[in-house]
């Protein structure tokens, strides 16, 4: 499964528990669960309410995605 998110690694790192979090955030466990096990992910906007509860930046969430190697199709205009 590809991971999106980094959720379940910083609260692990911060020895934070899940349910705190969905209580902070005023969500269900099981939305905190899907996010943290890349089921499902959160909205942008719910991305930036993590982002503030957790004291981190957005980017820090987010795994970063090596560059895909393929040859694109599109060329951007010069």
């Amino acid at each position: 499964m590809q991971r999106y998110n980094r959720i379940d690694e910083i609260l692990e790192e911060r020895g934070i528990k899940k349910i705190w979090l969905a209580e902070q955030l005023d969500v269900g466990t099981s939305a905190v669960s899907k996010w943290c096990s890349n089921k499902g992910q959160p909205r942008v906007e719910m991305l930036f309410r993590i982002a503030r509860v957790l004291r981190v930046k957005v980017s820090t969430l987010l795994v970063e995605q090596e560059e895909d190697k393929r040859p694109s199709n599109h060329v951007l205009p010069t």
